[in-house]
């Protein structure tokens, strides 16, 4: 019997901030380990190879610290969700830009296939509650929504897909969805996401 060739897993890496790296909940329980055993059971075969997110950092830090670990990686795939403390820390919008399309022309430039990008918008923190402590007199709705168009922008220069969790992340002030801290997402809200992640990496990746 002839045997066959096995293709390679897709390698993985998950480039963002604290809503990547799941804080507040389990690795296993982050909307990116979700999302690679959801792929693996419909038959694609993916490793998550990397998760160098980090809560608090910025488009700064992905850039510094996060992209060499992603080009050393010799990655076929990746998500990004970032922004959240860019405009947390009054990063201009135009700043922002500069630094997402860095980011995103060097992930592009070390892919086999600079279509296996995956952008997810930021989500609204704004109802959670102790969101509203780092308003400091802004709107914050609004402030994301702003970064978000960007987003949004900055991928449909590149044609590549992006995921809105923003309407969907307008329940973290439900108690079911929102973790120990006040802020951040609880594992049901990470599940969530990863089901309105999924479809949009599944036909990337199939």
């Amino acid at each position: 019997m002839v045997k066959r060739h096995q293709p390679p897993p897709e390698r993985y890496i998950a480039l963002g901030d604290s809503y990547t790296i799941g804080e507040g909940v389990d690795p296993d329980r982050s909307w990116p380990n979700l999302l690679v055993t959801h792929l693996r059971h419909c038959g694609i075969n993916i490793e998550l190879v990397a998760n160098p997110s980090v809560s608090g950092w910025t488009t700064k830090e992905v850039i510094a610290h996060e992209l060499p670990i992603f080009e050393a990686s010799r990655p076929t795939f990746a998500t990004l969700l970032i922004g959240v403390n860019d405009w947390v820390q009054s990063i201009s919008k135009r700043e922002f830009r500069e630094n997402l399309a860095h980011i995103l022309d060097r992930t592009q430039a070390t892919l086999p296939d600079r279509n296996k990008v995956l952008l997810i918008t930021i989500p609204d923190f704004s109802v959670t509650p102790d969101g509203p402590t780092y308003a400091r007199g802004r709107d914050i709705a609004e402030g994301i929504a702003a970064f978000n168009d960007i987003i949004k922008a900055e991928a449909d220069l590149r044609e590549l897909p992006v995921v809105d969790i923003f309407p969907l992340s307008q329940d973290l002030g439900d108690a079911r969805f929102i973790g120990e801290d006040n802020l951040h997402p609880s594992a049901n809200a990470y599940i969530r996401w990863e089901k309105l992640i999924f479809p949009a990496a599944r036909e990337l990746l199939a």
